[in-house]
């Protein structure tokens, strides 16, 4: 460590003359042969300090500051030589019997508080998470969101693993580049194959459709799941002829595209990875015929679940508890988990973010194995922080949300009363982040993260984003702490704290 700390005077005069204040992020020191390196801040700009001699400093970009120290910068090449010789940088699959938290990073600052809050727990996080929406949304890359999480990693220390997880992938050339990219997960969301034009509460319209498939396809579903009973642990699930006439109605091309895929591209692959099937992201409430089918099909056909989403009863909408009848979610929850278990797969929980009032079922039901991905949360945190450090700035951004609210609420299901959100001038400045304990104006500054950090004005120039990073920058360790404490009470809930 003193070698290292050495090389700071030298940087500092050669770098910024100007400024006295260089940040050196001691959990990240590593050591291979005769290399060490550290990373370091200054001017709101994070770096890798590599000090000694070997293949690693060598293959590392940067520019040298002596003959024995070079500076590199947090590039997407450097994080792949970092992949090369610590393995703990690297995402990994996590397979079926540990317990997993998505933790998805809209802004790439979130991962060294995500840290925080998972080192406290035996579960096991997927710190790289996004959908394609929110790549498009925030013009990001996936190779962007591992660079992030990959550094996160490296500044806290963190050699506990951590995945990648291609969020909702629907289309196979996406899917194509996100495992040559790494990712350790993916998440298959097969809406696109569900339907959805069917009324399920009239009979006839479901018969019309079933009465259209193919005769072979009818005589084998039937065959195998009319007049049977399948004994799910101490649940029994028989199968009448309706059940099975809607379930292969609204099922049937989705099995067919999860076979499909995990045939063309995830039994073909040379490693690990988490195969999660999303059937989730559609109308269709997801019974326990409905996924006994799907997961019994899967079976039978020799495809590996690591994990499956149903679409739950109720709604798990963005940024807040949960809505619906908790009894019933119970009692459906009960017999989800039941089957996730006999076919010997997680169960997986999406919009999972501030779900309080369920996490302790979901725990207790599935045993303490279970999938469930958080996103939205840690730009709620951003937008908190903001509030409280720089009022003026969170209020343009609030007015900016609900100005354009119209055109991101099309992006997600909330169903926010905008009229009941306090207008922002009748609010004191100092109470600005009460805003994020209304549930209402949480959703709406939820969706809301792709408009304000791509937002332009006439000239080309971001409006918001850069003024929302460099308090970011400024204000990080406490942005760390409101990620720690939040991150940490879901778990807590969840009953998953173990450290």
């Amino acid at each position: 460590m003193e070698s290292l700390i050495e090389i700071i005077e030298p940087l500092k005069n050669k770098k910024v003359p100007t400024s006295n204040d260089i940040k050196i992020y001691k959990k990240s020191l590593l050591s291979y042969e005769e290399t060490h390196l550290i990373m370091v801040k200054y001017d709101n700009s994070k770096y890798i300090l590599a000090v000694g001699e070997s293949d690693l400093f060598n293959n590392l970009a940067g520019e040298l500051i002596r003959d024995e120290a070079k500076l590199c910068d947090l590039s997407h090449e450097n994080r792949l030589v970092l992949n090369h010789y610590f393995e703990f940088t690297k995402p990994q699959a996590f397979g079926r019997g540990e317990t997993t938290i998505g933790l998805g990073d809209r802004l790439g600052l979130a991962t060294p508080g995500h840290v925080m809050a998972m080192s406290r727990t035996d579960a096991k996080p997927i710190f790289a998470q996004q959908s394609i929406r929110e790549l498009d949304l925030t013009d990001r890359s996936m190779e962007d969101v591992i660079d992030k999480a990959a550094f996160g990693v490296i500044q806290e220390g963190y050699d506990g693993g951590y995945g990648a997880d291609g969020d909702h992938l629907k289309k196979e050339k996406d899917i194509e580049h996100e495992l040559k990219l790494g990712i350790s997960m993916l998440t298959l969301d097969c809406s696109d194959y569900i339907r959805n034009d069917i009324n399920l509460d009239d009979e006839s319209d479901i018969e019309s459709a079933y009465n259209k498939l193919n005769k072979d396809t009818r005589i084998y579903y039937e065959n195998k799941y009319l007049g049977q009973t399948f004994k799910v642990n101490d649940e029994f699930l028989d199968f009448r002829k309706s059940d099975l006439m809607k379930v292969v109605v609204v099922y049937s091309k989705a099995l067919d595209y999860m076979v499909h895929i995990y045939k063309t591209y995830i039994k073909t692959l040379d490693k690990d990875i988490d195969f999660e099937i999303s059937i989730d992201e559609t109308k269709t409430i997801t019974s326990p015929f409905d996924h006994f089918f799907v997961a019994q099909e899967l079976y039978d056909q020799r495809i590996e679940v690591t994990s499956l989403a149903p679409r739950f009863c109720g709604e798990f909408q963005k940024g807040i508890d949960y809505i619906g009848d908790i009894k019933q979610f119970e009692k459906d929850l009960k017999i989800h988990a039941l089957i996730a278990d006999y076919f010997k797969y997680k169960l997986s929980i999406h919009s999972g973010s501030d779900k309080f009032s369920v996490f302790p079922l979901i725990s207790e039901k599935t045993n303490g194995l279970f999938h469930l991905k958080t996103a939205g949360t840690n730009w709620l945190e951003a937008l908190r922080l903001i509030s409280i450090y720089n009022p003026v700035l969170y209020k343009e951004l609030h007015e900016y949300s609900l100005k354009y609210f119209p055109e991101t609420q099309k992006y997600y299901h909330i169903t926010p009363d905008v009229d009941n959100i306090t207008p922002i001038n009748d609010m004191e400045k100092t109470k600005y982040q009460d805003y994020l304990e209304d549930d209402n104006a949480r959703q709406v500054l939820h969706v809301s993260y792709g408009l304000l950090l791509t937002a332009k004005n006439e000239k080309g120039e971001y409006l918001f984003k850069k003024d929302i990073y460099d308090m970011l920058e400024k204000y990080e360790e406490e942005y760390y702490q409101l990620l720690n404490k939040h991150i940490g009470y879901h778990l807590e809930l969840l009953n998953i704290i173990s450290k």
